[in-house]
């Protein structure tokens, strides 16, 4: 055998090989454990505890399928592939066989899950072929050009029972294309999915925003020392039965972190987005493209960021105290005169119905974690969650306005954030975290629960009111 054909052979079956361990439904022993915090005792539920590279879904989005029983997360134990973990048993599942880009978008009521997934051009033939995320650097992939963009929905219900059974399909068996968007458009990972599962929303590019902004509209310059900002960009949406896309708004600065009410449909909740403070951080638009506003108009001062929906009626967002007081304005500073605790700052909760904000609580002063950083709240109202500046986990009552270190981790920074989560019945919280990693930043997926005692408490009708 020659040596050209022994390397056809030798790629052959490594192809073959690469294909069947990057299969839709391929699962993973259980590497769940619980681990009392160092600091605090509470028991952490570790549902991946090895350095694999994992990471939550943004506290912006839904973590637990319908039914409650299992959490999807985005994993690096096949490249460019999200995965999902059953609570229960610890049985980890790849839920994606030919990538993904940006968020992933479970349904509420269905279970189903939704994202987009980029396209390259073959440079040789214009054929379009699908493309991992993990391929993207700036807009091209290593084998092409950025062709159109799809969005998928997943069949999770039918996958986890065939991945059980060890009766897996094709991966066409379990994905439905929903429907393409043209490259002009120039969609990006920021998706959101409406909670009648009738529609999905998109940030859209320059380009296509441009032809909507109003001519007296001045699109903004980059703000702060991120070179971030810069406008105009847009919002646009699909109709997930028919693929038909229509555009919602065109804003003249750089959209990030866009959201749904998963209670209201139509109900869309977007940021500027700047890498850090913003002249303006949170917005709000329908999705017919009326009642833009500011969701929490801020003032200078106020460095707001990280907003969530967290109730039908609620958002709550971080105003954050990271910063000396005088920043920005005794010394100088691109960011501005924002960030200090010379005004009120912590968890706040915006009403998106009467526009009112109160402030639920913050780290306190003098605390070496300064500052809360990544917030969310428990759908019945009853609880606040806020990480900080030394990713440690705070949990807030918000009918006796109570607050309590729940989590230390460890002091471990970690490659990311713990972005903290609440589920549906708001008795625990999902977290990453680099508390078991030896180097200190691998994250794993972990679950938190709300004490049992606070879980008891009653309340005088005075404060229920």
């Amino acid at each position: 055998m020659n040596r050209r054909i022994l390397f056809c052979c030798v790629s052959i079956n490594l192809l073959v090989l690469m294909t069947a361990n990057a299969q839709i439904g391929r699962r993973f022993p259980s590497e769940k454990k619980i681990v009392p915090d160092p600091v605090t005792g509470v028991p952490l539920t570790f549902l991946t505890s090895t350095p694999a590279g994992d990471s939550k879904i943004y506290q912006t989005h839904r973590q637990w399928t319908s039914d409650g029983k299992w959490v999807i997360f985005r994993s690096r134990r096949v490249p460019g592939q999200a995965m999902a973990v059953n609570e229960e048993t610890g049985d980890i599942v790849q839920v994606t066989e030919s990538g993904y880009s940006g968020m992933l978008c479970l349904a509420e009521h269905s279970m189903n899950l939704y994202f987009l997934r980029m396209q390259r051009l073959s440079d040789s033939s214009g054929a379009v072929a699908s493309q991992n995320s993990a391929d993207i650097r700036g807009g091209r992939g290593r084998r092409g050009p950025r062709g159109p963009s799809q969005i998928i929905k997943v069949d999770l219900a039918k996958l986890f029972a065939d991945s059980e059974s060890g009766e897996l399909k094709d991966a066409g068996e379990y994905e439905k294309v929903c429907g393409t968007i043209p490259i002009e458009m120039g969609a990006g990972g920021d998706m959101a999915l409406d909670p009648s599962e009738e529609f999905a929303y998109f940030r859209v590019n320059l380009e296509e925003a441009a032809k909507h902004l109003p001519a007296d509209t001045k699109p903004e310059e980059p703000f702060g020392p991120r070179g971030m900002g810069a406008g105009p960009t847009g919002l646009a949406g699909m109709n997930l039965e028919t693929g038909e896309i229509k555009f919602i708004v065109a804003v003249p600065f750089q959209i990030g972190h866009v959201q749904t009410n998963p209670w209201v449909p139509g109900e869309i909740v977007f940021c500027w987005e700047t890498g850090g403070k913003a002249p303006q951080r949170t917005w709000v638009v329908k999705a017919d493209g009326t009642g833009l506003r500011p969701l929490y108009p801020e003032a200078p001062y106020e460095w707001v960021t990280h907003e969530a929906v967290i109730t039908k009626d609620e958002a709550a967002i971080a105003i954050l105290c990271h910063r000396r007081p005088g920043t920005g304005v005794d010394t100088p500073d691109d960011w501005g005169p924002s960030g200090t605790g010379e005004h009120p700052t912590g968890v706040g909760i915006v009403n998106l119905r009467t526009r009112e904000m109160r402030i639920a609580g913050q780290v306190p002063i003098g605390d070496p974690g300064r500052s809360v950083w990544h917030v969310h709240g428990s759908p019945d109202g009853r609880w606040a969650v806020a990480d900080d500046f030394r990713y440690r986990l705070w949990i807030i009552d918000r009918k006796s306005g109570e607050m309590a270190l729940l989590a230390d981790l460890g002091h471990r920074r970690g490659s990311d954030h713990i972005h903290p989560t609440f589920n549906e019945d708001g008795t625990k919280i999902e977290i990453q975290t680099a508390m078991l990693s030896e180097d200190g930043r691998s994250l794993n997926i972990c679950i938190v629960p709300v004490p049992e005692s606070w879980l008891a408490r009653t309340y005088p009708k005075r404060i229920m009111q």
